[in-house]
C-alpha cells in the first residue's frame, strides 16, 4: 500500500527534527544518517525517498532549527510588555536551562563553525536564519536609524551566543559558569538600551 503524500511530508518532518536535535547535540560531524534513522524509528534504506544527500538533510535540519527558534522568540516578544520584547529575548536566551540543553537550543551555539566549513546548502541555511533572527532582535531595538538598529542587533546577539559558549566551556565549574551566563546578560541588557 502507498503511503499518502501527507504521510511522507511527515515522516521527512520526523527526519528533519531528529536531525535537528542529534546535529546541535553532536555536532555536524558526529551525525550520521544512519544513526539519525535509527533515532526516529526508521530504517536507513528509506533516507533517500526524502533527501539527495546527508548536507541536503543537514540544511533542511539547521533552517528547522532556526525557524523553530525564530518562532519561540517571537511568541516571547509577543508576550512581553512594550519596549521589553529585547529584554525577554536575552533572559530567555541565557538560561541554565538553555546550557544545559544544547540538542533544544540555539543552532548558531552549537554548531557555527562547522556549518560555515561545511559550504554549500548548510552554510546558505546557517547564513540564513543568522539573518533572520538579526532581523527580529532588530525589530526589537529603539535607534534612530535601520543601520543603528541592526549594529545593535549583532552587538547583542554576538554577546548572547558568546555568553552561552563560554557559560557551556565553563561547565565544569559551575559557579564560573553561572557567572558567565549573569555576566553576559548584564553586557547584553546594558546593549539593549
Amino acid at each position: 500500500m502507498r503511503r499518502s503524500a501527507e504521510e511522507k511530508a511527515e515522516t521527512r518532518r520526523q527526519i528533519v527534527r531528529t536531525a535537528g536535535r542529534m546535529i546541535r547535540g553532536r555536532g555536524l560531524a558526529e551525525t550520521g544518517v544512519a544513526e539519525v534513522m535509527a533515532e526516529a524509528g526508521l530504517t536507513h534504506g528509506g533516507f533517500y525517498r526524502h533527501f539527495a544527500s546527508k548536507d541536503e538533510l543537514a540544511a533542511a535540519a539547521v533552517e528547522a532549527a532556526f525557524a523553530h527558534m525564530r518562532a519561540r522568540l517571537e511568541a516571547i516578544t509577543a508576550k512581553a510588555p512594550p519596549g521589553k520584547g529585547l529584554e525577554a529575548l536575552i533572559e530567555t536566551y541565557l538560561t541554565e536551562a538553555h546550557r544545559d540543553q544544547p540538542q533544544h537550543g540555539c543552532v548558531m551555539a552549537s554548531v557555527g563553525m562547522e556549518a560555515q566549513r561545511a559550504g554549500g546548502v548548510i552554510q546558505a541555511a546557517y547564513e540564513d536564519g543568522i539573518a533572520r533572527l538579526l532581523a527580529l532582535f532588530a525589530e526589537q531595538i529603539v535607534a534612530p536609524t535601520r543601520k543603528q538598529q541592526q549594529d545593535r542587533a549583532q552587538a547583542v546577539l554576538s554577546v548572547l551566543v558568546g555568553g552561552l559558549l563560554l557559560a557551556r566551556a565553563l561547565q565544569h565549574d559551575p559557579v564560573e559558569s553561572k557567572r558567565a551566563l549573569k555576566t553576559a546578560r548584564a553586557a547584553a541588557l546594558t546593549l539593549a538600551q
